[in-house]
């Protein structure tokens, strides 16, 4: 709930004063195309957007997504030996939630690097 609070009164003051920070939707898009398109949205906005933020953030999506992918399959096979079912739970987890804090981050106007991939790109 203290989120929730957070959240909305930094969205408030953002609109009251008129300042809103640059590209915040395209970050939100960015983040949320996890779960409709995630290869293909961050691929049009790092070829679209000249921002250098925006194209930092694609490249991590992208790689992001190779990376749980890789992962989750891997604990599929693990599975055969019960070490893969708390790994693909952790996992699976792990790529629902860090969009969501990702689209946090972003309204709020936080930097938001991606985990495991977020220290390869500079």
């Amino acid at each position: 709930m203290k989120l929730f609070v957070l959240f909305y009164r930094k969205l408030r003051k953002g609109l009251k004063g008129g300042i809103f920070l640059e590209h915040t939707g395209l970050k939100v898009l960015l983040h949320a195309s996890t779960w409709f398109a995630p290869f293909l949205v961050p691929f049009i906005l790092f070829l679209v957007v000249d921002d250098e933020e925006i194209k930092k953030l694609s490249i991590q999506a992208v790689l992001f997504q190779l990376v749980m992918t890789v992962l989750i399959t891997v604990s599929a096979f693990l599975i055969i030996f019960l070490i893969g079912i708390p790994m693909i739970i952790i996992f699976g987890i792990m790529a629902f939630v860090v969009p969501i804090i990702g689209i946090i981050k972003a309204v709020t106007g936080g930097t938001f690097n991606y985990p495991i991939v977020g220290s390869w790109i500079k």
